[in-house]
């Protein structure tokens, strides 16, 4: 099949689940009531340390650029999704497609880097308690977050301009969204060095981070272990497994995704691994990082009773 020249009036078509119709409804109703509560949830997140200023600390500073960034890539991804799943329309744009890609890739390497400096907040917060407000300090915590944004901006940047550098012979990309492997699936000719080229950044932004988190859980394990308190070490036990949990969900389904190589990637098996990092924790963040959170439960309370009083 020979090359077409791609510009920006050129559509492809998003296959999505088509070639599941059977799933299609369930799908549909699905994914609405869970971008619903993501929307609802990382909202909340990020007003309520507005309405109390108790919640104005390190971990809710970040926490709130982590709901900013899950808002932002469920809402590059899932409403494309659910106009595919009603059949109004299934094709997108070339244009529109490599800006999918980039926000895609900023908003997702950023989270990447933003969950490992995170975890440094709570090893800092448990394993050197004393100085946590030393170490933690605003500077820090800006600094730390706007790096967080840019080495995500860099990735996408490299990794969208290589794909855009690629002859493509189709115009089905199977997949619901523009996803980078799908996309190199439609290449002409041989991808193998612009391939090792999106590894060797893909590692960098996936495993890197990954390793450091798990080091980061494994000191704060060993601290946990230290307190006399079964009461005390039971809970931080829950917490840390519960933030573990949706972590492994995070990392685990991007690293399938995006650091096998291309001749073994099964578009429709990422299809539902891709569910995973688009609905599922988006939509867990705001639960597993305040569910437990006694401030955040107080700050809620003040907003109802508020808007009682109000009423």
């Amino acid at each position: 099949m020979g090359s077409f020249n791609v510009s920006f009036g050129d559509r492809f078509i998003l296959v999505g689940f088509s070639d599941w119709p059977q799933l299609e409804v369930f799908l549909f109703v699905f994914i609405s009531i869970s971008y619903s509560l993501t929307l609802f949830g990382n909202t909340a997140i990020i007003a309520l340390p507005r309405l109390d200023l108790r919640l104005n600390t390190p971990m809710y500073f970040f926490l709130c650029h982590l709901s900013f960034l899950d808002l932002c890539y469920t809402t590059s991804t899932v409403p494309q999704l659910l106009i595919n799943l009603h059949g109004l329309d299934q094709t997108i744009t070339y244009g529109g497609c490599v800006a999918q890609l980039f926000i895609f890739l900023t908003l997702v390497s950023t989270e990447c880097l933003l969950l490992v400096v995170m975890a440094f907040d709570r090893y800092t917060a448990v394993c050197r308690p004393l100085h946590y407000t030393t170490i933690m300090n605003s500077h820090l915590c800006q600094a730390m977050a706007i790096s967080s944004w840019a080495i995500g901006f860099i990735n996408s940047m490299i990794q969208t301009g290589l794909m855009m550098a690629m002859p493509l012979c189709s115009h089905r990309l199977n997949h619901f969204f523009c996803e980078m492997p799908a996309f190199v699936k439609l290449a002409c000719e041989d991808t193998g060095g612009t391939e090792v080229k999106m590894f060797v950044a893909r590692t960098i932004i996936l495993v890197i981070p990954a390793t450091l988190l798990l080091v980061s859980y494994v000191h704060i394990v060993r601290a946990v272990l230290k307190v006399k308190s079964m009461a005390g070490r039971r809970k931080a036990f829950g917490t840390c497994g519960s933030h573990l949990l949706v972590v492994s969900l995070f990392y685990g389904s991007g690293i399938y995704t995006y650091l096998q190589p291309m001749q073994s990637y099964s578009e429709n098996d990422g299809k539902f691994v891709a569910l995973f990092y688009t609905i599922i924790t988006p939509i867990l963040n705001p639960l597993i990082y305040t569910l437990r959170n006694k401030d955040v439960k107080r700050a809620v309370w003040k907003v109802v009773q508020g808007s009682r009083e109000v009423g």
